[in-house]
């Protein structure tokens, strides 16, 4: 793996610059079976955060004798312990490999930054951690009493608990994600040469021919050969019934095979296939910056400058104008210093976004970015494509009726009949209700026509059957006034018709409606309720449209438009000044979901729209969309929550570290009661962010 992907890796310490020392205590690391072309970010994650536990302990261990020893032990506590050496000798060998061991990540961390020319945390940490270690050595030499070997130690070793709870927050949060790594068998079957071999995973390459039995799991994307079998593909889409595979059909990597034993072709093999993209996108979303964090970067680098500022100010206030003694000057700047880290600050979003991000993926909500992830809660619009959206995006005939002596049975055959030859969704609905009904077998068809946009005309026996729409039946001759009534009707319902006539009489009506997905109608008023404003857009027919809309709650729908043109509605509600959102299937709603704010691709299945959606909802159910609105309104007030308490931390600690208030109130702040003081902002923040989770259970509710 290439060193420079590991700087971008979940889990490092935001701004801190110690993954440039951590990388090389796991990029040598070996790994188990891994998706080609997809990261290895929770084993990365995981490898560094073990790496920090490891340099914690070390830390704590060396820093127990190291207090006892100190004048916090022996002049405060008044401990009576055995000298084999002077202590200050003493005190210099057991903190030297926690500043230069285990501290050594803050110190490469802040080279790294002085070269780049920014000011990022690891600086002020190394500033701090050397000024006390520097100094206590030169009294060390000098033979001075007071040292400040256990400020630095301390520092160091609570810094380095901070960082373990972060990284270990932020790795709890992708269990998701390694399950999806996990989804990929190690190895698999193929043919080759005519024979069948077992090679690794990754080893497959395009158009091999990769055989499955029952059990087994599907290691890579591609396109059924021979045989057929139910394939579960729940974990990576979402969708709990095991969905029927024949020749031709596309099979998922990470799904899992139920029956029977089948041959496919690998047709997405490495990066190409579904799961490496979602796994890339979960990891992008996790490493990736919200608009909140951006500023809280900022203000950091400032922080930086505010610390070391406060630390010089503390010093020459009382070493100069105060007249303090040297010792005493330097431990109110050390103490600054120490305090004023804004550690917290730069853990404050990023813990957060990790969280929400992390949840989101486990329940089959893919966030593209940080920035969606806290823009989604600005949404007060959101545009909805009917069809495969709302719907089901199939028909089904919901009505047969005869006219003129003609039976139920007469209708369904003759419109079947005709209907044989079409791909239309309508032509295969009446099938499936023909078939459904016993009104097969089909009669034979001759001069048959297509009317584009009208219907279909043949001749069936010696008998001319026309079936389509009502100007087809008009044109030809055929009066439907008299049953205007039931055509009304059935059109206010938002259904689509089928008119048949035969030998110029009007002999029936087939009706067929799109029906609403199970959640569709309760989505609607859930969001409602989030008080957005809930648009519906449909290529269907106007009066199609508003029967929709007024079966699932929506009052504002946009009919008979064009692919190409549900763009310029979206650019229509955002010129009202709102702040939209398009949901679709993510293929030929693509250029609406450019257009919006947020793009949501619903029910992707196989056809993930990474590129299109900000948002992948892997499931075909609608209340997905109230449960990543709820998750994003979670996230930011995380986010707020924790800037807060970063914030006002370092405003109302500073000057008590720098000892404003000594002369006054008597309030001071040794420097390692300010290193465990600003390792515990980071905790809180930390472990403010893990609450997260506890909103999981109310996202669907």
């Amino acid at each position: 793996m290439h060193p420079e992907v590991i700087r971008n890796e979940p889990g490092n310490c935001p701004g801190c610059g110690m993954d440039l020392i951590l990388k090389k205590a796991v990029i040598s690391a070996p790994y188990q079976h891994e998706i080609p072309g997809a990261k290895t970010g929770p084993q990365m994650a995981k490898k560094m955060e073990q790496d920090m536990r490891r340099r914690f302990w070390i830390s704590f261990i060396l820093s127990i004798p190291i207090v006892l020893y100190s004048p916090l032990g022996l002049n405060y506590f008044k401990l009576n312990l055995p000298t084999p050496i002077p202590t200050n000798w003493l005190l210099l060998i057991l903190t030297t490999p926690i500043v230069f061991w285990t501290g050594s990540i803050f110190i490469t961390g802040t080279y790294y930054s002085l070269k780049a020319k920014k000011l990022n945390m690891s600086v002020l940490i190394a500033t701090g951690v050397l000024a006390a270690y520097l100094f206590s050595v030169l009294l060390t030499i000098i033979g001075g009493d007071e040292t400040f070997y256990e400020a630095a130690a301390l520092l160091v070793t609570f810094v380095l608990f901070g960082h373990w709870m972060e990284m270990k927050s932020r790795r709890g949060t992708s269990d998701a994600l390694r399950a999806l790594f996990d989804l990929v068998p190690p190895r698999a079957n193929v043919i080759h040469n005519g024979k069948e071999i077992t090679i690794p995973s990754a080893e497959i390459v395009h158009n091999d021919i990769v055989i499955l039995r029952p059990g087994d799991k599907v290691p890579v994307d591609g396109v059924i050969a021979e045989g057929e079998s139910s394939i579960d593909e729940s974990l990576v889409t979402g969708e709990s019934i095991p969905v029927l595979k024949k020749i031709g059909d596309k099979v998922i990597g990470g799904s899992v095979n139920q029956t029977g034993t089948v041959k496919f072709k690998a047709t997405g093999v490495g990066s190409e296939t579904v799961l490496a993209q979602i796994i890339k996108l979960v990891e992008s979303a996790q490493n990736s910056k919200a608009p909140g964090q951006r500023i809280a970067d900022k203000a950091a680098g400032w922080l930086v400058l505010v610390a070391i500022g406060s630390g010089i100010a503390a010093f020459l206030g009382w070493y100069f104008i105060a007249g303090a003694a040297l010792l005493t000057a330097l431990t109110f700047a050390i103490s600054a210093v120490v305090i004023a880290c804004p550690d917290a600050l730069g853990l404050a979003t990023p813990t957060a976004v990790a969280v929400g991000t992390g949840i989101g993926a486990k329940h089959n909500i893919l966030i593209k970015d940080a920035s969606t992830l806290e823009n989604t809660s600005r949404i007060n619009a959101i545009i909805l494509d009917k069809t495969g959206t709302l719907t089901l995006g199939r028909p089904k005939v919901t009505d047969v009726i005869a006219f003129n002596n003609f039976s139920e049975r007469d209708i369904l055959r003759y419109e079947a009949s005709i209907e044989a030859g079409s791909n239309h969704p309508l032509a295969k609905a009446i099938l499936e209700e023909a078939e459904g009904r016993g009104a097969l077998p089909l009669n034979a068809m001759e001069n048959f026509e297509s009317l584009a946009g009208h219907g279909l005309k043949a001749r069936i026996g010696n008998k001319i059957i026309l079936a389509g729409t009502e100007k087809l039946l008009k044109d030809n001759g055929v009066s439907t006034g008299a049953w205007r009534g039931a055509l009304d009707r059935l059109a206010g319902e938002g259904k689509t018709l089928s008119l048949l006539a035969v030998d110029g009489v009007f002999a029936g009506v087939v009706a067929a409606a799109d029906p609403p997905r199970a959640n569709s109608k309760k989505t609607i008023a859930a969001l409602k309720n989030l008080g957005l404003e809930v648009v519906m857009i449909t290529g269907d027919h106007a009066k199609v449209a508003e029967g929709i809309g007024k079966e699932l709650g929506i009052d504002r729908v946009f009919g008979e438009v064009l692919p190409g043109d549900k763009a310029r509605y979206v650019k229509k509600l955002r010129d009202e000044g709102k702040f939209v959102a398009m949901v679709g299937d993510g293929i030929n709603d693509a250029p609406a979901l450019a257009e919006s704010d947020i793009g949501i691709a619903i029910g992707a299945g196989t056809d993930v729209a990474i590129e299109t959606g900000n948002i992948v909802l892997m499931k075909s159910d609608p209340y997905d969309i109230v449960a990543a609105l709820r998750l994003s309104k979670a996230t930011v007030i995380k986010m707020k929550q924790n800037l807060f308490w970063a914030a006002i931390y370092n405003v109302l600690a500073i000057p008590i570290a720098a000892g404003v208030f000594y002369n006054s109130l008597g309030w001071s702040l040794r420097p390692e009661i300010s290193a465990l003081l600003m390792s515990a902002s980071s905790i809180i923040v930390a472990t403010n962010a893990v609450l997260l989770k506890r909103v999981e259970p109310s996202l669907r509710q």
